[in-house]
Parts: C-alpha cells; sequence; structure tokens
C-alpha cells in the first residue's frame, strides 16, 4: 500500500503545481481551488505512506519524481523547454531515486 500512496502524493502534488501554474497567482478560481485540494490531497497520501517508509527514502521519491513529472507537465501543458543542464539534472534525480530504491537498506521493501 506504500507505494499506491505514494504514487498518489505524487500524482496529486504534480496536478496541484501544473493548477498553480495555470492559476495565475491565484487569479482564476478552478485551477485555485485545484491547487489547493491537489496539495490537500498530495500531504494526506504523503502522511499515509509515512507509516512504513522511513521519511528520508518517502520524501527523496515523492520530491524527486515529482520533480521530473512536473517538469514534464510544463513541456507539454505550457510549452517550456528545459536546457541540456536541466535534462541532465533530472536524470541524476531518477539516477539518484532508483539508487535509494533498489540498492539502499534503508528503504523498507
Amino acid at each position: 500500500m506504500k507505494y499506491l500512496f505514494i504514487t498518489i502524493a505524487i500524482v496529486t502534488e504534480v496536478i496541484a503545481t501544473s493548477a498553480l501554474n495555470a492559476s495565475q497567482q491565484f487569479s482564476k478560481w478552478l485551477p485555485s481551488v485545484i491547487t489547493v485540494a491537489g496539495y490537500l490531497t498530495s500531504f494526506y497520501f504523503l502522511s499515509l505512506a509515512l507509516r512504513t517508509m522511513p521519511i528520508g527514502i518517502a520524501y527523496a521519491i515523492w520530491s524527486g519524481v515529482g520533480i521530473v513529472l512536473t517538469a514534464l507537465a510544463g513541456i507539454f501543458l505550457f510549452k517550456q523547454t528545459p536546457d541540456l543542464p536541466a535534462l541532465v539534472g533530472m536524470a541524476l534525480i531518477i539516477a539518484g531515486v532508483l539508487v535509494m530504491n533498489l540498492l539502499s537498506k534503508s528503504s523498507v521493501h
């Protein structure tokens, strides 16, 4: 269940962050409501994942995967193009999350 909870937390955080961009500084009501609801949902499911996952591992997964997915949302939804250093940085984030999950003894499987 912990991976389901962390997945829901990540997806709702990406939706909330994308809606935050679309809210134009909270001047549009629907994206603003989606932003608040998305972050509340994300933190709730992150807290559920923390019942069985170490906080460092859960936060690394949540933030790392969230960064990459939010960047992808920026590319496809807002036509924002990351440069080469940004792409390399995201690749390193993915590598770090994989190393923590596949090789670390800190990660609870």
